[in-house]
């Protein structure tokens, strides 16, 4: 069944069907682009959202954000920033697989029927042009033949009429003759138009009009099916994204199985530790052998005990015991008064005098006042110093261990300048097209004295962290000598050994043997396993290339970037994303 063989008189029809099933491509077209504008605005609140709630780069230095429940409301923040990105790219690829593609063949369709349009309206201006001839040879037949069956009647009369004459009889018979001539010729003309109409009507209804419907089905068909992929695209727009948002959904998962209360505890304790030790008992003071008085009469008062100054000084900001862990003056007694002697002993004693009681204040007078200008001190901000002296000794110690290790990173750098230095300048010196050798010299003698900095510094911080009751890890350096125009200059690098010493002498410095075979340093060991779930290429620096199924040894967790560092068996590293990888950390 087709549209010119059972549609061959709904040319209107036609015309309407195909012109309405153009305007649902248009509403279609609409609606997509209408959805990626909700879906481009949902990823924009999204980011928003994330970036609202997202923590200060100043701020990422806080002790909160060691704890496990703020590094998982992080995660979940990446995670939706991640999340957001797969609705935008759900946006592009709809506007781009649908709106522009079928704006695009709309157009086509639209010039095509347009064309087929035309055609059939060609076909029927010529067809009603031959009708018009056939109805005018028709009506001119018509006139014609009455014309000479009037004279034919004129001519019988006249002939017998007696009166007329013999030429108006001959006369008569002529026109009738001439007339008939005439009406002959008109219905030849008249068949011969009848004949060429009837054969482009049978033209015009059996072949041209039936094949420009057909053409205006199968278009209509194609548009058809060609929205038909519109609507399942729609569908594979978002099916294609799912799996990257169900790894988003998983993370933000992963980050709430990934809380430890008893971590974020230990957390606290770690930062806040400050390594004093508690107050010991009072001793009981017998006020009563000494100086008889009732205690509704002493303008001293009654020591306050620890919940009472716990109470009061809360607000404060300053630690609450001394460094030496003494008690402080309000947990003192506020005098100290021996017993009297028994009158057996002999007299009382001379530093008592005749008045007990002023020797007592005089007593208070001595402690109390430098204890409470001392506290007075303690009130304002304490004075930042280089050793850390203003911190409690836990956190003393742990700032001077974060602040050697970042120095001995630090001196790591600087001897890894200085080695590719001494490498480059031994290729300069055997290839001396390559570069000048003296160009370096500069380069050098700041990176030595870089070196001699930071050696300074990390000894001094060692010395520190012994005071302090830390274990100071021994650095053990690995040597490589090379020349240099100003002589003879060793490099040293920290290879962050520990040694079995927990109190090294800071006083000397700590060299290894000379190491003349440069061993390279061993590999980090891996601390899991890892499985590639999408190809990756590694185009950029630092980067590794993967592919779907690989398995990776994990050097290296992701620091909270969107990046893990992995390893190959052949010994090559780099760093991946961390959502295209499922991750297994040997426990």
């Amino acid at each position: 069944m087709d549209w010119g063989t059972d549609l061959w008189d709904q040319y209107d029809i036609i015309e309407k069907h195909s012109q309405s099933g153009l305007e649902l491509v248009e509403k279609y077209v609409k609606f997509v682009k209408e959805r990626t504008e909700v879906e481009q605005n949902y990823a924009k609140q999204l980011r928003n959202l994330s970036k609202k709630y997202n923590l200060k780069r100043s701020s990422k230095d806080e002790p909160e954000c060691r704890l496990s429940s703020y590094q998982s409301f992080l995660e979940i923040l990446n995670e939706m920033n991640d999340y957001a990105g797969q609705r935008e790219l759900i946006a592009e690829n709809m506007m781009m697989n649908i709106c522009i593609d079928l704006t695009k063949y709309l157009q086509d369709i639209k010039q095509e029927r347009k064309t087929y349009l035309m055609e059939a309206k060609k076909a029927q201006q010529s067809l009603e042009s031959t009708y018009k001839q056939l109805d005018s040879s028709k009506k001119r037949f018509e006139r014609e033949w009455r014309e000479a069956d009037r004279a034919a009647l004129y001519a019988e009369k006249t002939d017998q009429d007696i009166n007329a004459t013999k030429a108006d009889v001959e006369k008569a018979k002529q026109q009738a003759h001439m007339r008939a001539h005439i009406a002959e010729d008109c219905k030849n003309d008249y068949a011969a138009q009848l004949q060429k109409f009837n054969k482009e009507q049978n033209q015009f209804y059996f072949n041209d009009m039936p094949l420009i419907f057909n053409k205006l089905q199968d278009l209509d068909e194609r548009r058809v099916r060609k929205l038909a992929q519109g609507y399942v695209l729609f569908s594979d727009t978002e099916k294609h994204v799912m799996p990257i948002i169900g790894k988003c959904l998983e993370g933000i998962t992963k980050a709430g199985t990934n809380v430890n209360e008893r971590n974020d505890s230990m957390v606290v304790i770690e930062q806040n530790k400050s390594g004093f030790e508690r107050p010991g008992d009072l001793e009981f003071e017998d006020y009563s052998q000494g100086i008889n008085r009732a205690s509704s009469d002493s303008s001293l008062g009654t020591p306050k005990g620890p919940m009472e100054l716990l109470s009061k000084n809360k607000s404060k900001n300053f630690w609450l015991f001394s460094k030496r862990s003494k008690l402080s003056p309000s947990l003192l007694p506020p005098f100290t008064t021996p017993p009297a002697p028994s009158l057996a002993n002999g007299p009382p004693s001379p530093k008592f005098g005749r008045d007990p009681l002023s020797y007592c204040l005089k007593e208070i007078n001595k402690t109390v006042k430098p204890r409470i200008s001392s506290f007075r001190t303690l009130r304002r901000s304490p004075t930042v110093t280089e050793d850390f002296t203003h911190l409690p000794p836990e956190q003393r110690r742990k700032r001077l261990q974060q602040r050697r290790e970042e120095i001995s990173k630090e001196l790591q750098k600087e001897v890894d300048q200085s080695e590719a230095l001494g490498k480059m300048k031994d290729v300069y010196e055997k290839n001396p097209q390559m570069g000048d050798p003296a160009s370096l010299a500069s380069q050098i003698n700041q990176t030595s004295q870089n070196i001699e900095r930071l050696r300074g510094e990390l000894n001094k911080y060692e010395t520190w962290l012994a005071e302090a009751g830390g274990r100071g890890e021994t650095l053990r350096y690995k040597t490589h000598t090379f020349n240099n125009n100003n002589g003879a200059h060793d490099v040293h690098s920290p290879d962050g050994a520990q040694s079995d010493e927990s109190t090294p002498d800071p006083s000397q410095a700590i060299y290894a043997e000379f190491d003349d075979d440069f061993e390279d340093e061993e590999l980090t060991a891996p601390i899991g396993k890892c499985t590639a779930m999408y190809n990756f290429p590694g185009a950029s620096e630092g980067t590794i290339c993967m592919q779907e199924g690989e398995v990776l040894s994990v050097v290296e967790e992701d620091k909270g970037d969107g990046w893990t560092r992995v390893r190959r068996n052949n010994g090559d590293e780099g760093y991946i994303p961390t959502s295209y990888v499922t991750i297994n950390l040997t426990e």
